[in-house]
């Protein structure tokens, strides 16, 4: 299985060697048409829907293709090379009549898109499986609603989950060229709203970044509390932690990364599966109950259904926002098509990978439920009672969520570096020498940052909800129908304008946006599916606003107490 991964690892490290070149070249593709990204999307698509599938294996069943697809990587390594130069001999065809017209940069710039683009549907299922694996909430959440309605809210929530990803899916298809491609959730947006947008996104994914971090240093904090028997400062933990990501930040390079981000799945799996076993085997961890969640020592109680009345509404919206936690890996999908060999193939990727998070996730909630009742926290793994298997899981869970964090600030750092810092304030690129030495500082400063968060907000359900509400459920569930409803509306709009021309890039529209006979044409066209868009984004919308609501009534609640207190050495569990 090593060998196995660190194959995957060193076929991910190709193209992330490949990618680094692909950014270094400034892009704006602010003043390019839409009819121009749908033309030379289209091309495309056509292009690798003829591509040979034997490589990628993507009619293998998912296990023995993801095996047969170690075995072939060379011989798709070099399909893709004879690609790029047959595409450099032969300028005739679809995409040579588009080559024709560049100048030579940007048909090399062209070539190393196409290297970049080297995974198959078996390498993305792995990716989002390790990307959002890590169901240490969700005993928390069905133990705030109960076996019924926290059952009904995950296939709620993964139903909503699948049809925003096909949204992202279909957009990426639409859209995406090796002439003008998508490399992130943000660009989709500034290619049907404009560069504000784009930024506004850019923004959104930099911020739940950095609170990913803080929620992993929070919850390796209150892990190594549990393992000193809290015998030292629960701050000075929080800090520990801060600090170890600080030096583990430094590795500028995601190749690194590679086989321990693939471990870390196993690490996870391996949590979950030991902590069902100890809660079926011992006690409660009474001690955790009361010190998270002010519940005193009692008989185990499990409910079908946990009333919303009162205070505990605020709770239930919290855990809803837990469950969100289950679906957060929208955020990504646009990243880990922009690096297949066929994007059309994502789809069994996500499909798969969803499938079996939903049954991890819904598995180990109801398992540790059933045994802990009103006694679970929050992660699960911290409730379970004796020291030595707490102390072991705590080990594994400190070990993979470190591996989390130094990737979601790794990514989360170059998104802020160069969606901001080197295009407003023009900074040199992070592979110049004065780029790794602003590198360093804003590794330092960024950790930092999620350091002050996790301090300032030390209770882990209410960060995770606040995380959930705000960051995550966004990109999951408010963001897609956007996406749907401008790229719908804008396309039905191009109906009615003259044909595009794709050698003079020039558009003949018989009226603009500032005419109302615009937005009443790109409207009627699909107008029962942009009703339901708009009300699938205020439904949305309004969800975030409740869980940002029952996150600030239980951090109001937090500070009013005497069990937790910002920079505090206060017990954390």
């Amino acid at each position: 299985m090593t060998n196995i991964i660190k194959k995957l690892a060193d076929e991910n490290a190709e193209a992330f060697r490949n990618e680094a070149h692909v950014n270094s070249a400034e892009e704006d593709y602010s003043s390019v048409p839409l009819e121009e990204f749908l033309h030379c999307a289209k091309i495309q698509r056509d292009i690798e829907s003829r591509l040979d599938t034997k490589g990628t294996n993507d009619t293998a069943i998912p296990f023995v293709g993801f095996f047969n697809f170690l075995k072939d990587k060379h011989a798709q390594r070099n399909n893709s090379q004879a690609a790029i130069e047959g595409s450099e001999e032969k300028k005739t065809g679809a995409v040579g009549e588009v080559a024709e017209v560049e100048d030579g940069t940007m048909v090399e710039l062209e070539n190393a898109n196409r290297l970049v683009r080297n995974a198959s549907w078996i390498t993305v299922f792995y990716l989002i499986t390790t990307d959002i694996l890590g169901p240490t909430s969700a005993p928390y959440a069905i133990s705030q609603l109960g076996f019924v309605p926290g059952t009904l809210l995950y296939v709620l929530f993964g139903i909503c989950a699948a049809y925003t990803g096909w949204i992202v899916y279909k957009a990426f298809l639409a859209l995406d060229s090796v002439q003008y491609p998508l490399r992130a959730y943000g660009d989709v947006f500034g290619r049907l709203y404009g560069k504000k947008a784009q930024m506004f996104v850019d923004g959104m994914q930099a911020l739940q970044l950095v609170c990913n971090v803080a929620v992993i240093i929070l919850g390796n904090g209150q892990g190594l509390y549990q393992i000193a028997k809290g015998k030292v400062c629960s701050a000075v933990l929080i800090v520990i932690w801060a600090l170890a990501g600080m030096i583990v930040g430094q590795i500028r390079s995601l190749q690194r990364f590679g086989f321990l981000s693939n471990l870390a799945i196993w690490m996870n799996l391996f949590v979950c599966f030991a902590t069902m076993g100890v809660v079926a085997h011992t006690g409660v961890n009474y001690d955790a109950a009361l010190t998270q969640n002010g519940i005193e020592k009692g008989p185990i109680i499990t409910k079908a259904v946990i009333s919303g009345s009162g205070e505990h509404f605020s709770l239930q919206l919290q855990a809803a926002m837990n469950i969100v936690y289950a679906y957060g890996g929208a955020m990504v999908f646009v990243n880990f098509m922009a690096e297949m060999r066929r994007p059309m193939d994502f789809i069994k990727g996500m499909a798969l990978a969803q499938a079996t998070i939903f049954s991890c996730y819904l598995l180990y909630g109801l398992f540790v439920y059933a045994y802990q009742g009103q006694f679970t926290v929050n992660p699960g793994n911290q409730g379970i009672n004796p020291y030595g298997w707490q102390t072991a899981l705590n080990v594994i869970s400190l070990v993979s969520s470190l591996i989390a964090a130094a990737l979601y600030g790794n990514v989360g750092i170059k998104t802020i570096y160069n969606s901001f810092f080197k295009k407003a304030l023009h900074l040199p690129a992070l592979e110049t020498r004065p780029g790794r030495i602003a590198w360093i500082i804003s590794v330092i400063i960024y950790w930092a940052l999620s350091y002050v968060i996790a301090s300032a907000i030390p209770q882990f359900s209410t960060l995770t909800s606040l995380v959930g509400a705000v960051c995550i459920l966004q990109f999951t569930y408010t963001f897609p129908p956007l996406i749907a409803l401008g790229l719908d509306m804008q396309t039905s709009a191009i109906k009615a304008d003259q044909p595009y021309d794709p050698v003079t890039k020039q558009t003949a529209r018989v009226d603009s946006w500032k005419n109302m006979s615009r937005w009443t044409r790109s409207f009627k066209d699909k107008w029962a599916k942009n009703v339901f868009h708009i009300v699938f984004f205020l439904a949305a919308a309004a969800t975030c606003v409740l869980g940002i609501y029952a996150s600030a009534v239980e951090i109001k609640s937090a500070y009013s107490g005497d069990n937790r207190t910002a920079f505090s050495c206060r017990p954390l569990i």
